[in-house]
């Protein structure tokens, strides 16, 4: 059976952030069905007569031309994970705070209302930001790596991701966070022998066998580091175990995936290098590893004159960026990468995800407060 189809609102960019909002959440955009708030985000930005705008798949990129000496990228992605019974989008007050609910509300649909009011105040015919924009919005960012559709615009239109600083408004409650953390995915398969469970010893549970494996990952020591004054802490966890075969049989084989979750001074081949040490004993003993999935962090960078302009902008101090974010690709790029956005990063996937609606705001004043100070130019690195 065929998925139901979704129609494409139209999207009035000169609303307030918060029905933009409402009207992204609105939309349902579970990774791989984004085809239809793609339409309407590609419609709304050809709409407003200043843009340059271009499409690959389900990514919409748009970008001014105004010969500006530096240019700003802003990012955002706009899938979401599995809806919940949280679709549609609803207003509540909860201890005085006036919250909006729904998928994606943190997990970035508020950071990309953000990105399309900007949009809308400077992609039309007249505007005058201190720098050129690049408006990316893309699809597939919440499952595998390969899917990313911003891998795919850099295969096939990488020119357009470039610029002096790049912003990706994922959710960090209105607080620069620096880099990101570079994570890794390996299955350990602990080996064993099939037997009756009625005569178990003349196998090799290998359920069993997994003990030694999830008592190194119970007793790691997680590492804390600090970077450009940012204090990453690095994890190991089992995340999923598979094993069995009947009820009546003795496993003949246990798999453990395990993710690791490290500080961005390591890089993929160093994280991979650690994990291999730590069951060193455990791979001596016949346990096999297997690698799923790999993505490298990114260093905050904070100290390049472009992000540290915007940093003071905000007025905050900026924190360290646990989890992965796409930030990892510009820098990979070379160029100073930054979270920025008006979510909590701690609600994100909930079922009861939700965004402060007096933190929508500020966020957006932030951003045009930077985009239109001359004084406070990326450019200055160059």
């Amino acid at each position: 059976m065929s998925a139901p189809t979704v129609r494409s609102p139209v999207l009035d960019l000169s609303a307030d952030v918060l029905a933009l909002t409402r009207a992204l959440v609105d939309v349902p955009s579970v990774s791989g069905t984004e085809q239809a708030l793609a339409n309407a985000v590609e419609a709304a930005l050809r709409g407003l007569g200043g843009l340059e705008v271009t499409r690959v798949g389900n990514n919409v990129l748009a970008r001014t031309n105004l010969d500006r000496p530096t240019r700003v990228v802003l990012a955002g992605h706009l899938d979401t994970v599995p809806i919940a019974d949280n679709v549609p989008s609803r207003i509540e007050t909860v201890d005085g705070e006036e919250r909006l609910y729904g998928c994606g509300t943190s997990d970035m649909k508020a950071g990309d209302a953000v990105m399309l009011r900007l949009a809308g105040r400077f992609g039309v015919p007249g505007a005058q930001p201190a720098h050129d924009l690049t408006f990316v919005f893309y699809d597939n960012e919440e499952i595998e790596a390969s899917a990313n559709g911003l891998g795919a615009v850099a295969r096939q239109l990488r020119g357009w991701l470039y610029g002096d600083l790049a912003i990706l408004l994922e959710p960090t409650d209105g607080v620069v966070e620096g880099g990101c953390q570079g994570t890794l995915r390996v299955v350990l398969d602990v080996p064993g022998r099939r037997a009756h469970s009625a005569r178990s010893w003349l196998g090799v549970n290998a359920v069993h066998g997994a003990a030694g494996v999830l008592a190194t990952l119970a007793g790691y020591p997680a590492r804390e580091v600090e970077i450009d004054g940012l204090r990453y802490r690095e994890g190991l966890n089992a995340v999923r175990i598979e094993g069995g075969v009947a009820g009546n049989v003795v496993p003949d084989s246990c798999r453990v995936t395990v993710n690791f979750r490290y500080a961005p001074d390591r890089d993929e081949d160093e994280a991979l290098a650690h994990v291999r040490e730590v069951f060193a004993d455990a791979l001596a003993g016949g346990v096999t590893l297997e690698v799923t999935d790999s993505s490298g962090g990114a260093l905050p960078g904070l100290s390049e004159p472009a992000a540290a302009a915007f940093v003071a902008a905000t007025g905050q101090p900026a924190r360290a960026k646990l989890g992965w974010t796409d930030v990892a690709r510009f820098a990979a790029f070379g160029i100073p990468a930054l979270n920025y956005g008006p979510g909590d990063p701690n609600l994100a996937h909930k079922v009861d995800e939700h965004v402060r609606i007096d933190r929508l705001q500020p966020a957006e004043d932030a951003l045009v407060a930077y985009l239109v100070d001359r004084t406070g130019t990326p450019g200055d690195n160059a």
